[in-house]
């Protein structure tokens, strides 16, 4: 199977000597749902960013479907919809306004940008609301906004920074139902949370990371085995 993100001795200091990586290697299939789990604090953000060329490399490389990061980002950055842990997005704008311009960013053209903000309008049950500014949203409303932006342009690789934080319940088996359909179809998903929880009904492979280490790899049933989380 064909490797969808790969990071290789990856290590990230901070000015004033922060070490939020210390040098960890993962290796994400092609088709796969992967888990990065760990506490607040622990890396998961860094490694993200580090992923998606938003945070500058200490040493080692990241790689995505085999470009660079940092050689080859505008090839790596068209193949990630990335939903951030921070809501991004200008407030000014209506809902179907940030969709079409994210579309187009990723050079989308007019009528595909069109066609495919109204399927994730539909998906996120934001079609009533799609000429409403942003900041006229509930939290957990923006949130469906976020994530809708990191799909809209139809990526391989879709990765969500905990992405039910704070959520409620509905909106959270919604997400998790949706991530399973588009899985199945082929699409790469790399998930960081601290609910295990989520973690064992959605991924395949679970990393857990903990003070920029990561201190295990398996499945969410051997995980749970061997360390009865």
């Amino acid at each position: 199977m064909k490797t969808a993100i790969e990071v290789k001795k990856l290590h990230k200091v901070y000015q004033g000597g922060l070490k939020a990586l210390k040098g960890i290697t993962l290796s994400i299939p092609k088709g796969s749902f992967y888990g990065l789990l760990g506490p607040n604090g622990a890396g998961k953000t860094t490694t993200i960013g580090i992923i998606t060329g938003l945070v500058n490399i200490t040493s080692g490389t990241a790689t995505i479907m085999g470009y660079d990061s940092v050689k080859e980002f505008r090839q790596a950055r068209k193949l990630v919809g990335l939903s951030p842990q921070e809501l991004n997005f200008d407030v000014f704008f209506s809902m179907e306004e940030l969709l079409e311009l994210q579309a187009g960013y990723y050079g989308l053209s007019y009528k595909e940008a069109k066609e495919r903000t109204s399927l994730m309008l539909e998906q996120f049950g934001l079609t009533d609301k799609r000429k409403v500014r942003s900041r006229e949203l509930s939290g957990g409303m923006k949130r469906r906004v976020q994530i809708a932006k990191a799909l809209v342009h139809d990526p391989p690789i879709v990765i969500l920074d905990e992405p039910t934080a704070g959520v409620d319940i509905e909106l959270r088996h919604m997400l998790w139902d949706y991530l399973r359909k588009i899985n199945n179809k082929g699409k790469t998903i790399l998930l960081t949370t601290h609910y295990i929880e989520e973690a064992e009904k959605l991924c395949e492979t679970i990393s857990i990371i903990d003070d920029g280490n990561i201190i295990a790899t398996d499945s969410p049933e051997k995980l749970t085995q061997q360390h009865g989380m």
